[in-house]
């Protein structure tokens, strides 16, 4: 039970003391990043989606039409 102690005590410490942590600035441009790339990835599935519908209507109709 102490070596559970000691590392939950040096985790604590680590993460209050060695790690740098952002700033809200940062995060704040770090979210609007990740939302530009959201929607533009997004994007791009949505038409590779759309493209590949409109290329099995085709292969359909030729097939079956």
């Amino acid at each position: 039970m102490a070596g559970v102690r000691a590392y939950l005590e040096e985790a604590v410490d680590e993460l209050s003391n060695k790690v740098s942590w952002p700033t809200w600035s940062e995060l704040q441009s770090s979210g609007i990043v990740v939302l530009i790339a959201t929607f533009i990835i997004a994007g791009l599935i949505y038409l590779m989606d759309f493209a590949f519908g409109q290329v099995m209507d085709v292969i359909y109709l030729k097939i079956f039409g």
